[in-house]
């Protein structure tokens, strides 16, 4: 995962954010590695995953071992 810079020119909610506006993802799809960044801060920094992190990102939630 890192934290730098990507020229996107769309971005997408995730489906795997939840119904309310508190809580959603964006994603740029088609890039690599994937940008995910917070909807409420479309100006702030974007996280870059690997597909090998993205999966395991998105594992450690749904089994509920990342706690916020």
């Amino acid at each position: 995962m890192q934290s730098n810079e990507h020229t996107v020119t769309a971005w997408y909610k995730s489906s795997y954010s939840g119904g309310g506006e508190s809580e959603c993802l964006e994603v740029a799809r088609g890039h690599a590695p994937l940008p995910v960044r917070d909807s409420k801060d479309t100006s702030g920094p974007a996280l870059h995953f690997s597909a090998n992190g993205w999966t395991s990102f998105i594992g450690a939630l749904k089994n509920g071992h990342l706690n916020g």
